[in-house]
């Protein structure tokens, strides 16, 4: 199938063919007949995109704090490589468009196959979209104007959070397509409405729906013009829908309201406020969110889980029924605001001519009615010529389930440094496993996980997914006779553990491996040769500066990530079992917070006992400084100390002939790891680390958890 999609790097445009996604639980499937090529939003990505290193930088300054904080922790090169791998994704376009739903997934009872809907999915062929970010079509409204429904719904949103009354006076500041449509709304609701603008071609459509007009292009004053028409008492608010880096519309809104007036900003503008012009009014002022209540909740969205509507009147979905009955009933008239029609195939042409073309309002997409059944959707595209069976028949032949940024960054640039052969990559969208298929030289990439699961050439599987669905895919990859290369966690539960378990207990030769890189880095490698020739209990302090993760994101929900304990913690765990060279005895943990209830689990103090009388110390906390290293191990043995820095610098005290090492840029053993794993697939040896101690960490990081508790 087609897609549109970005390279922020270039700026370039690509029309990509790319595998079309599965339906995923709480999903439907959506064949797109029309979407909307947004004139603000989607301009200002293709500008950021053709900008230069430096302009891209001046954009984002947040950013540019980030990777020198970076250069100052992990060094210039990893910093580099992780700028380049970032700008290099690509960007999928698009957020409003309209189609027929072809599937729906486990737990969607609202949709049927054959509704039609509309949608915040990308510019594509078929999307993926969650329940909550669909609204039925009513009869009578085309799929050309439905395509329009989540524009309508930003507006709307920005309308809703201004509080309008019939009778009231409202400036609405940048008449483009949000704007337009927020001139619609406002006077659907009662409103004098005065649009402003520097473009008189939008100004005159703004005046066909009834608006007066400000056209700052020809040197009117807009504080000047709104005082006049409301008889110098002020608007009672603006709604400002234009995209600048300017300070001023914020400045001439807060000027030209009523006092108490109320201004809600729902385009971008420079946000340098002047205290006493919102004092002296007491005025109010909104950020608008989007669509609505429920934007970037994954309970909302992902999920499914509604807000009840006698608290909740109007969550996005809600906002994009009422902006579908508006159109029902004609009162959001469209036609005007479409500039330019092109379809999916001349999708490059349509960017070029919305970037030149500063005057163009909405681009619709159009899209070809092909197949209409979710069976006939093809979920593999080819990427290049692949040898011969019988070439392949002693070869290692690999399939990738997973294609997230960690897989592009680290686990992909190591694998392809093997030799091995890269046959089929996967992700559930499709527009990552194309892109990192075609950059790494996969033979084709796909949508679905059971392309490698049953492909009989396909002999060594890496998964690299979220940690939700690792030990499902191990199961099932093992039992297709699969040697498997996992990413840590190995489980998020003592039940999938023993599932595991029973798996490889079932099979001849199972071969199973997780990604605990850290064993295999050059420091570790030295140390534990250093620590061999000493035969007395060792005491580990490891510490690390893991950093703030945002309390919404995936990894700290218990269904989805576990947790950072049993998602990342787990690496430190291994590093110390590895080192110890004995057993886990005994855990215990404290966190920081108050007793009971539930465990964030990024704020802990780790203690493991071993067998051999050592203990280890885990200091794993999210609350201190970024530009501090992020991990630390010292070891104390025998009247000697070895103090290993942040991967790069590792000093040794009271070692005959030994006193240092240093690299000249970081190194957690990920590529040895990679190739330790493969080197054994190759030889048909055993995993390069036992089955026993990988389910011996993941079941400590289990109890960890429970004790901390």
């Amino acid at each position: 199938m087609k897609q549109i999609v970005e390279n922020l790097k270039s700026g370039e445009i690509q029309l990509v063919d790319v595998p079309a996604p599965i339906v995923r639980t709480g999903h439907v499937l959506i064949r797109t007949e029309s979407s909307v090529v947004s004139s603000g939003t989607e301009r200002m990505l293709l500008e950021f995109g053709k900008a230069g290193l430096v302009k891209k930088a001046r954009q984002q300054p947040d950013k540019v704090r980030q990777v020198l904080d970076k250069i100052k922790t992990d060094g210039l090169s990893p910093t580099i490589r992780a700028i380049r791998t970032k700008l290099d994704q690509p960007l999928p376009l698009g957020y409003s468009q309209a189609g027929k739903v072809i599937a729906v997934g486990d737990g969607v009872e609202e949709f049927d196959v054959g509704d039609k809907v509309a949608s915040n999915g990308y510019h594509a062929d078929v999307i993926s979209v969650p329940q909550n970010l669909c609204a039925r079509i009513p009869e009578g409204v085309s799929a050309e104007e439905a395509a329009f429904t989540v524009l309508g719904s930003i507006a709307l949103q920005g309308v809703r959070l201004a509080q309008p009354t019939l009778g009231e006076t409202f400036a609405v500041v940048g008449v483009g397509l949000i704007g337009l449509l927020t001139v619609q709304l406002l006077q659907a609701n009662g409103c004098q409405v005065i649009g402003i603008d520097v473009n008189p071609e939008r100004l005159k459509i703004a005046a066909g729906f009834g608006a007066d007009i400000v056209d700052l292009s020809g040197g009117e004053n807009p504080v000047e013009i709104v005082t006049d028409i409301t008889g110098g008492r002020g608007a009672d608010g603006v709604i400002i829908a234009a995209s600048t880096a300017s300070n001023e519309p914020v400045q001439q809104a807060a000027n030209m309201c009523r006092k108490k007036g109320r201004i809600v900003l729902v385009g971008v503008t420079g946000l340098e406020l002047s205290r006493s012009d919102f004092y002296e009014k007491e005025l109010q002022f909104h950020v608008s969110c989007s669509y609505g209540p429920g934007r970037y909740d994954d309970n909302y969205e992902l999920k499914g889980h509604d807000y009840p509507i006698g608290y909740v009147r109007w969550t996005e979905k809600r906002n994009f029924e009422a902006v579908l009955d508006l159109m029902c009933q004609g009162k959001l008239k469209l036609t005007d605001l479409i500039s330019h029609r092109f379809i999916i195939n001349e999708a490059p042409a349509a960017y070029e001519r919305l970037f030149e073309d500063k005057t163009s309002l909405g681009v619709i997409l159009t899209y070809s009615p092909t197949k209409a059944d979710k069976d006939q959707l093809e979920r593999v595209v080819p990427l290049r010529s692949w040898p011969t069976v019988s070439g392949l028949e002693e070869e290692v032949i690999v399939g990738v389930i997973g294609a997230g940024n960690y897989a592009g960054s680290v686990l992909l640039p190591n694998l392809a440094r093997t030799s091995v052969c890269l046959k089929t990559i996967v992700s559930a969208g499709g527009t990552n496993s194309t892109y990192l298929g075609r950059k790494f030289r996969f033979e084709q990439a796909a949508s679905d996980s059971t392309e490698v699961m049953n492909d009989r050439e396909v002999n060594t599987v890496v998964i690299a997914t979220q940690h939700d669905t690792h030990a499902e895919l191990v199961v099932q990859a093992l039992k297709a006779g699969k040697k498997v290369f996992v990413e840590k966690p190995l489980a998020l539960s003592s039940a999938e553990l023993l599932e595991i378990k029973s798996a490889l207990e079932s099979m001849e030769n199972p071969f199973l491996m997780v990604g605990f890189n850290r064993r295999f880095a050059p420091h570790i490698e030295k140390m534990n040769k250093l620590l061999a020739t000493v035969h007395q209990p060792m005491s580990f302090i490891m510490t690390v500066n893991a950093g703030a993760v945002p309390d919404d994101h995936w990894v700290h929900d218990v269904e989805r990530g576990g947790g950072r304990i049993i998602g990342e913690a787990c690496h430190f765990v291994d590093l110390l079992r590895y080192l110890s060279h004995s057993l886990i005895k005994d855990v215990s943990a404290v966190k920081i917070g108050p007793a009971g209830g539930s465990v964030r689990g990024d704020k802990m103090t780790i203690t493991l006992k071993f067998e051999n009388g050592s203990f280890g110390s885990i200091h794993y906390l999210a609350n201190g400084h970024r530009r501090f290293p992020k991990e630390r191990l010292e070891v104390f043995c025998g009247g000697r100390i070895l103090q290993l820095d942040n991967f790069i610098r590792l000093r040794g005290y009271g070692w005959p002939r030994f006193s240092g090492m240093r690299l000249r840029s970081q190194d957690k053993g990920h590529r040895k790891c990679m190739q330790s794993f493969i080197d054994a697939v190759k030889d048909n040896k055993p995993s390069p680390i036992p089955f026993e101690e990988l389910f011996e960490v993941t079941q400590t990081s289990f109890n960890i958890v429970e004790n901390a508790k």
